[in-house]
């Protein structure tokens, strides 16, 4: 077990390095503050115990102010010092703990977009995040303030050991020895918390989103008619008890563990002082002595608490550490290719060539030796059944994910060659579930290109050409309103964010537009109003539309129908018709339900 703790421990040890490297880089002047601040108050302990031992041996020699003023005023002089010195720590403390938090959110945050969609696609990803984010964000400076303490305390052990030397060799080896065994069981305790912390991520995870789910508005209307409050709420108390029951386990495990130690470390004391009793009792020893050494003897049991629970601290940081260096040192799956903007805007066209993919951890192909040719300057519609891959082309083509096989060609050009970041910008999409910005509606128009976030024109023509000018000039403010209820702005209906996330997609002005289900979050007056200007829209770009409705997709140039991951029709809106197969049943069927609507 000793054995199998000490290369878990070497192996922490890169992990702990790169923490430290991160808090010099965030507060490296501050780390130099607090280090100098550090040694000075571990040095208090040690001149209070010798002042302490000169003003006693000179009060029993003489009761003359004279005498014992010197001693009297240094032990004075060291508290007020050590007051100065605590104050002034715990400032630059808090500077620093601000400074290396904000690191490590900005270091996070940055994997966080590094990444692609795929680690998303994992539950042991969320769990790996979920590390990083809460159980690991502090550890960096809890490492750095463990190791600080244990430099302080070793060295007021080490000054205090030497006096206690000065009388006998073996009382400082008597203290360290009786206080390794504890060091072992803290260690092994700290191990089995570890584990435990690691084997109920995913538990933590859930009853973080039953909080979630129970406190948020999204859920709020649907909890409450299908009255499924209570359920979700004993759940969460289920999971908690659970939770709470192996945390109080744990708990009690470590206080069993502490006592042995303490207890264990208080005999060597109780030994060290029995025998210095004795010495001054024969008059071998002056009263004073018998006072510093006491003194000695219980600030060395009190730092060498501190040493143990510093090393056991050390240790738990050093294993949490290694989970946000594990998940910083992750690598996304899609590479940056080499050709800058070679191909962009679409000069000729995007060509799908028997493409396959499956997502990962998928049971089923979302593209099965998938064709399509996308050509320049045309609107193109995907129709089909949920899960026939529609969704997973948009996905594709802004290479969140690259296929399994086959390729994707713009203008010729494998999009696996292209600068990823560079093909990005010039494609607009507009998302089946886009996302509600609780911003202003100027930001969450211009959030389509944030270069133009000034241009104030513009931002008002990407309103007028997406239909939302009127739900915009309703709100208080204008474009300057605040929307979503979490920082008291206005709330929008489904169709009102709908369109302006379409605005949004417009504002881009992107060679390349990729609408989602445009319009299923308008009503037929919207939609129509919508469909009325939208081939002027798309005039001069190349349009891709996926849509269930085929009053929308009808206003395509070209109409593919997908079904289990291929295209099986194609052709124009009257073409399909007549062609009365899987688009005409499905035509035929919507045109009913329209007429008895």
């Amino acid at each position: 077990m000793l054995l199998s703790q000490i290369k878990q421990f070497v192996r922490q040890l890169p992990a702990g390095r790169r923490a430290l490297v991160l808090v010099w880089g965030a507060a490296g002047w501050w780390t130099v503050a607090w280090g100098v601040l550090l040694v000075s108050q571990g040095l208090i302990p040690a001149g209070l115990a010798l002042l302490l031992r000169a003003l006693v041996n000179r009060l029993v020699a003489s009761h003359q102010w004279a005498s014992v003023a010197p001693p009297a005023l240094g032990i004075a002089g060291l508290w007020i010092a050590a007051q100065l010195l605590s104050s002034a720590l715990a400032w630059v403390r808090e500077v620093q703990a601000q400074r290396v938090q904000d690191e490590v959110h900005r270091l996070i945050h940055l994997q966080a977009l590094r990444l692609d969609l795929a680690f998303y696609d994992h539950p042991e990803s969320y769990d790996q995040l979920h590390r990083a984010r809460v159980d690991a964000i502090s550890q960096p400076l809890s490492l750095l303030e463990s190791l600080g303490s244990m430099v302080q305390n070793g060295l007021g052990f080490l000054v205090l050991a030497g006096i206690l030397w000065t009388y006998a060799g073996w009382l400082p080896l008597l203290l360290v020895c009786t206080a390794i065994p504890g060091l072992l069981l803290v260690a092994r305790h700290i191990l089995k918390e570890h584990h435990w912390q690691l084997a109920h991520t995913s538990q933590e995870r859930r009853t973080r989103y039953l909080d979630w789910l129970i406190t948020d508005r999204s859920a709020a209307a649907e909890l409450r008619l299908f009255d499924l409050g209570t359920y979700h709420r004993k759940a969460f108390e289920k999971l908690r008890e659970s939770l709470r029951e192996g945390r109080l386990r744990l708990v009690r495990q470590g206080a069993v563990t502490e006592l042995g130690a303490g207890l264990l470390a208080w005999g060597g004391s109780l030994v060290g002082l029995g025998w210095m009793l004795h010495r001054t009792l024969a008059g071998k020893a002056g009263l004073g002595d018998l006072l510093l050494c006491f003194q000695a003897f219980q600030q060395c049991q009190m730092l060498l608490r501190s040493l143990l629970q510093g090393a056991g601290t050390i240790y738990r940081s050093l294993l949490f550490v290694d989970n946000l260096d594990e998940y910083l040192r992750l690598e996304p799956a899609i590479l940056p290719g080499l050709s800058g903007d070679q191909g962009l805007p679409v000069q000729n066209s995007i060509r799908f060539e028997s493409v396959s993919f499956t997502y990962p951890g998928g049971f089923h192909r979302a593209l099965d030796d998938f064709d399509l040719v996308i050509p320049k300057g045309k609107v193109v519609a995907l129709v089909g059944h949920n899960g026939a891959g529609k969704s997973t082309l948009i996905k594709l083509l802004c290479r969140f994910y690259d296929p399994d096989n086959g390729r994707i060609l713009l203008d010729g050009v494998d999009l696996r060659f292209l600068d990823h970041l560079a093909l990005r910008k010039r494609i607009a999409v507009l998302f089946q579930d886009p996302v509600r910005y609780h911003a202003s509606v100027r930001e969450n128009i211009a959030f389509g290109d944030l270069d133009g976030l000034s241009d104030q024109a513009r931002v008002w023509e990407a309103a007028r050409d997406a239909g939302a000018l009127e739900p915009i000039e309703r709100l208080p403010g204008g474009f300057d309103a605040l929307l979503g209820k979490w920082f008291g702005g206005a709330e929008l209906s489904g169709g009102e964010w709908q369109r302006i996330a379409l605005a949004r997609a417009f504002f881009r002005q992107a060679s390349l537009v990729i609408l989602d289900e445009p319009t299923s979050s308008m009503d037929s007056w919207a939609e129509q109003d919508w469909l009325g200007r939208f081939r002027a829209l798309t005039e001069g770009r190349t349009a891709l539309m996926i849509t269930h409705r085929f009053t929308t997709a009808m206003h395509a140039d070209i109409i593919h129908v997908l079904d289990k991951g291929r295209v099986v029709e194609s052709g124009t809106h009257a073409e399909l018709v007549a062609l009365g197969g899987a688009y005409a049943t499905s035509w035929a069927a919507q045109m009913r339900e329209i007429a008895h609507a």
